[in-house]
C-alpha cells in the first residue's frame, strides 16, 4: 500500500479541540509547521517551533485576515504532483516546496447564524474563503497530500504516521477527502440556504440540503425496504439499549417529541403508529400520569411507545417493565430505573435532550414529493389559547375545570392525526378517535374507546383539531355526555354547531386556530 511521508504541515483552525496532542505528535516525527495568525500564536504558546504564514510566503496578511493563504506558494504547494516531472520542475523554478498536510477548520458560520438577532454583517464576516479553499486544493490532490479538517481524525492521522515512519497511506488519505467535500459542500450549503431566506422573495430560492451519514436503520416501513438515517439524530436522541432502530421507530420517536413537548407539568404519553393513544399529567407523581394515560387504551401500549417529560423513576419502571412495550422515551431514568429496564433487552431504551429538540424544531420539515422535495415550517407552537376566556361563542361559560380540562385536551389533539377527536378530563385522555375520513366517524370512535375502556364521558370535554362541518359531531360528543367543547371554528354552519351547543347547554370556545395533522 502507497505510503507518502509528511514533511511539511499547514496547521490553520478555528475550533482548537485537541490541536495541541496533534501539533505536539507531528513536531515530534521532524514535521515542519506554517500556521496562520490566531493558530500560530497558540502553537508557539505551548512552546512549538512554527513559521507563520506570512513569513512563508513573503507576502503579508490583508485585509483584516480576509487574505492570508490565497497565495501560490500554499495552493501550488498543494496542488502539484509529485509523480510528474513538469510539475517538480515549475515547483523548483518558482520555489514552491510541497505541503504534504493541511489541517483546517473553518469559521463557525453555522454556529454565528443560528444566535439570535445575529446581523448580515457578523454572518458573512464568519463565511470562510482562505480555509475551503485550502481544503479543497487539498483533498483533490489526496494522491499526495494529508487533509484533516476533523478533530476527531487526529489520533488516526497520528497513529498511522508513527506506524508508517511519518507516512500516510493513500487508502486514509482518500476517506480525508471524502470527508473534506462532504463538510465544504455542508458548508457552502449553509451560506447559499442563510443568503437566500434574506432575498426579497425567499420561497423561490433554490433550497440546498447536505447531511452526514447517521445509522443504517433496521428497515423501513416494511422488512424489505431498505433505510438508512441521516443528519445529527444522536444530538437530540441517544440509544442506551435495545434492537436497532427501524424507519417507523424514528417517526414514533418524532411524534413522541412532538407530543410530550406540549406540556409543562409531569406527563406521560402513549402512542401507537404516531398517534396518542392515551395521554395523563400530575403536579408531581409520574406513577399518576401513567395510570390516567393507561386507562385510555390498555391495549395501545403492547407494541408502542412511552414518553415522559420527566426522569423515569423506579416506581414507574416498576410497572413499565412489565408490559411488553417497543420504544421509552425519557430526558433521563433513574439509576434504579435502568436496572430495572436493562431486562427488556429488545426494548429500545431512549433518552431525549429536550433542548437539543427545540432547536431542530427550528428547522422546517422536509417531505419527498414527486420529482423533489416540499418544506413546511414545523407546528411546534400549541396555537389558539391564549385569551381563551374572550372566544367563548355560547351561552353558557365554561368553568375553572372546564377551561383547565380544554387546555388539555387541545394540547393532546394538536398531535393526534386528522380527523382528530379527543375527550378528556382536566388530567387526562377518556377517548380518542383519529384519523377517519369524517369527523363525526372520529367522534364515535372516541366514545366506543372510551366504553371499551370502561371510562364514563359524562362531564367531560372534547376537543376537535378542526372545524365543524355540521353539527352532528359535535352532537356525538353531546350525547356521550360532554359539557364543554374547544374546536377552531371557520365553518359556514358554525351557527348551526352553536345553536346545537346551546340546545343542549353546554359551553364552546373557538380557538381560531387549526392543529391539523395530515
Amino acid at each position: 500500500m502507497e505510503t507518502l511521508k509528511i514533511e511539511r504541515a499547514l496547521l490553520s483552525v478555528s475550533d482548537k479541540t485537541g490541536l495541541d496532542t496533534f501539533a505536539k505528535g507531528l513536531a515530534d516525527m521532524g514535521v515542519q509547521l506554517i500556521s496562520t495568525g490566531g493558530t500560530c500564536k497558540y502553537l508557539r504558546e505551548l512552546g512549538l517551533k512554527v513559521t507563520e504564514i506570512s513569513e512563508y510566503t513573503g507576502a503579508p496578511e490583508l485585509f483584516d485576515g480576509r487574505v492570508k493563504t490565497l497565495h501560490p506558494k500554499v495552493h501550488g504547494g498543494l496542488l502539484q504532483r509529485r509523480d510528474l516531472p513538469e510539475h517538480q520542475k515549475q515547483a523548483k523554478e518558482h520555489d514552491i516546496p510541497t505541503i504534504d498536510l493541511v489541517c483546517v477548520n473553518l469559521y463557525p458560520f453555522e454556529q454565528t447564524i443560528a444566535k439570535d438577532g445575529v446581523t448580515l454583517e457578523e454572518a458573512i464576516e464568519k463565511i470562510d474563503i482562505g480555509g475551503p479553499s485550502m481544503l479543497r486544493s487539498a483533498a483533490k490532490n489526496y494522491a499526495s497530500v494529508t487533509v484533516v479538517t476533523d478533530p476527531a481524525d487526529y489520533e488516526e492521522v497520528l497513529s498511522e504516521m508513527r506506524f508508517h515512519v511519518g507516512g500516510t497511506t493513500l487508502k486514509t488519505r482518500e476517506k480525508l477527502a471524502i470527508k473534506v467535500f462532504v463538510r465544504t459542500s455542508a458548508y457552502d450549503t449553509a451560506i447559499s440556504n442563510y443568503l437566500g431566506h434574506l432575498a426579497a422573495d425567499s420561497t423561490k430560492t433554490n433550497f440546498s440540503l447536505t447531511l452526514p451519514f447517521a445509522q443504517t436503520l433496521r428497515y423501513g416501513d416494511n422488512p424489505h425496504q431498505p433505510s438508512v438515517l441521516y443528519g445529527s439524530f444522536e444530538k437530540i436522541f441517544r440509544q442506551l439499549q435495545g434492537k436497532e432502530l427501524s424507519y417507523t421507530n424514528v417517526l414514533d420517536l418524532d411524534a413522541a417529541a412532538s407530543l410530550i413537548s406540549n406540556f409543562r407539568r409531569p406527563t406521560v404519553g402513549i402512542l401507537k403508529h404516531t398517534n396518542p393513544c392515551g395521554v395523563g399529567q400530575d403536579n408531581d407523581d409520574l406513577v399518576a400520569a401513567w395510570k390516567r394515560a393507561y386507562q385510555t387504551d390498555t391495549q395501545a401500549p403492547f407494541g408502542g411507545v412511552i414518553v415522559m417529560n420527566r426522569p423515569m423513576t423506579e416506581a414507574l419502571a416498576r410497572i413499565v417493565a412489565a408490559i411488553f412495550t417497543d420504544v421509552i422515551i425519557a430526558p433521563d431514568y433513574e439509576p434504579e430505573a435502568r436496572a430495572l429496564l436493562q431486562k427488556k433487552k429488545n426494548c429500545r431504551i431512549m433518552r431525549i435532550d429536550m433542548d437539543a429538540w427545540k432547536e431542530y424544531c427550528k428547522v422546517p420539515m422536509i417531505r419527498s414529493a414527486p420529482g423533489g422535495i416540499m418544506t413546511m415550517k414545523r407546528d411546534s407552537e400549541v396555537m389558539g389559547l391564549d385569551g381563551l376566556e374572550g372566544k367563548v361563542v355560547t351561552k353558557r361559560v365554561p368553568t375553572a375545570d372546564e377551561m383547565e380540562a380544554m387546555r388539555f385536551a387541545w394540547r393532546v389533539c394538536k398531535q393526534v392525526h386528522s380527523n382528530a377527536i379527543v375527550f378528556t378530563d382536566k388530567d387526562g385522555t377518556l377517548g380518542i378517535g383519529a384519523g377517519q375520513m369524517s369527523r363525526v366517524d372520529s367522534a364515535k370512535i372516541a366514545v366506543w374507546k372510551a366504553g371499551q375502556a370502561g371510562l364514563s364521558l359524562k362531564g367531560s370535554v372534547i376537543a376537535s383539531d378542526g372545524l365543524f362541518p355540521f353539527a352532528d359531531g359535535l352532537q356525538t360528543a353531546i350525547d356521550a355526555g360532554a359539557t364543554a367543547c374547544i374546536q377552531p371554528g371557520g365553518s359556514i354552519r358554525d351557527q348551526e354547531v352553536i345553536d346545537a351547543a346551546d340546545a343542549a347547554g353546554i359551553a364552546m370556545v373557538f380557538t381560531g386556530a387549526r392543529h391539523f395533522l395530515h
